[in-house]
This record gives structure tokens, sequence and C-alpha cells, in this order.
């Protein structure tokens, strides 16, 4: 028998007999799951130094386990100093065994790092049962070594299910584990 993670596991054997039960649906295949986890990062200063980009494709790479890629404007903005072209940053998409693997370092490990951390806000959903959860330091995650990053910076957490609804999504992630606040 192949690897599973951890959680992919949870959800096949928890997860979806109690989303089944709850929103009443007839087939599994209605059942939501999370299709994708994006994580970005936006580098302001990237266009007056060009290390910055590759320092940030370099911490992406190693917190998510998976080669990043420099993402490039799409206009220029002359207030800005910024070009077309030009590389402002960099993203990775998750799918699969390291999505779920990413997801239970966040989960377990990187989210109980975060300085009076009190849950996630619940509130953060687009509408179409997506969610963004916004990180302001990479240094939350353990494979970052304090000593070797030149600043400390944020990134998004984009978390994209096949929920139709904010509330179903809701509870897709809550039953993984996502620690959300209660208001």
């Amino acid at each position: 028998m192949s690897y599973q993670p951890r959680l992919r596991k949870k959800y096949k054997e928890e997860v979806v007999s109690q989303l089944m039960e709850l929103f009443q649906y007839k087939s599994i295949m209605q059942v939501p799951k999370i299709e994708k986890i994006c994580v970005s990062q936006g580098v302001g200063q990237a266009t007056s130094d060009k290390k910055l980009t590759d320092n940030s494709v370099d911490e992406l790479t190693l917190i998510t386990g998976q080669k990043a890629v420099k993402t490039k404007a799409r206009k220029s903005i002359a207030n800005f100093k910024l070009r077309e072209g030009m590389p402002i940053g960099a993203r990775v998409t998750l799918r699969n065994e390291i999505m779920y693997e990413f997801l239970d370092r966040l989960i377990n490990v990187a989210l109980p790092r975060v300085r009076d951390f009190r849950g996630i806000n619940p509130k953060s959903f687009d509408g179409r049962g997506n969610y963004t959860l916004g990180v302001t330091e990479q240094i939350i995650f353990p494979e970052i070594d304090l000593d070797k990053i030149p600043r400390i910076t944020g990134m998004d957490i984009t978390f994209v299910t096949s929920a139709k609804t904010d509330k179903e999504a809701l509870q897709l992630l809550t039953l993984m584990g996502l620690p959300f606040k209660n208001d």
C-alpha cells in the first residue's frame, strides 16, 4: 500500500460522512473537498532589489516543499517605478499529497507559533467557497532559519474548495482542523 497523508485519511474516513449527514447530500461526489492550496508572496521592494524575489522563491519552496515560481507585473505603474514584466513576487500551487502535508504542518506546527493566536478569521471567504488566510510573518514556519532571512515578509494562503457556499466550505475546513475563531 502506498503512503497516504494523515489529513487525506481523516477526510475520507471522518469528514466525508459528517458532511453527508450535515448537508443531506445524496451522493458522495457532492461532498466538497479541498482542490488546491495557493501560497503567494508579494515583494514590494523588488523594484529596487532584484535579489528579494529570489529569496522569496527560495523561502516558499522551503516552506511548501514544492518549487515556487516568480510572478511578473502585468502592467507598468510609474509611481511605483514598476514596469511590465518585472518580477514582483512568488507563488506556488499545491495539490494532492503535498497539499495535505502542507495543511497538516500549517494547522499543527505553524499556526500555534503565531504570537497571541486566538484562531483565524471565519469571515475571509469569497462567496464561492474559497478561503484566504493572510500570514504576517513567514518565520512561523519551522523550515525558515531566522539567521538566514534578510527581512520578515507575509504571505497569502488560499484554500480552493469544491464547495458551492461559504457555509459548506467553513464546515469542511473546520472539520479538517483549521482553528477558526468563535465570536
